[in-house]
């Protein structure tokens, strides 16, 4: 069985990672020699998404590619919720027919 809150808690820490990411490239992008980090993130094996950092190889900001990572993060929150709910109210309703 798929278990679809797993699934979607997954995605909504992948989101938190992506948007504390963007955060702190933003933060410190008028720092001399900062090299942003990067968040990479792939299916799991077993369902969902698991994420993992890097550094940029060269100093430099890029503001324009954060701010859409804060918009895809903000993006990736609300699909993972209504999944959640989507799998909440799933089974609410597999337990009212088995009551």
């Amino acid at each position: 069985m798929i278990n679809t809150a797993a699934i979607s808690l997954s995605g909504l820490s992948a989101a938190q990672t992506q948007l504390d990411v963007a955060s702190h490239n933003i933060a410190n992008a008028g720092t001399t020699g900062f090299k942003r980090q990067q968040v990479n993130q792939a299916a799991l094996p077993t369902g969902g998404v698991g994420s993992t950092l890097s550094q940029a190889s060269t100093a430099g900001n890029d503001l324009e590619a954060d701010v859409v990572d804060q918009l895809k993060a903000k993006n990736l929150f609300m699909a993972n919720l209504a999944v959640f709910k989507t799998g909440d109210r799933m089974l609410g309703a597999l337990l009212d027919a088995k009551g």
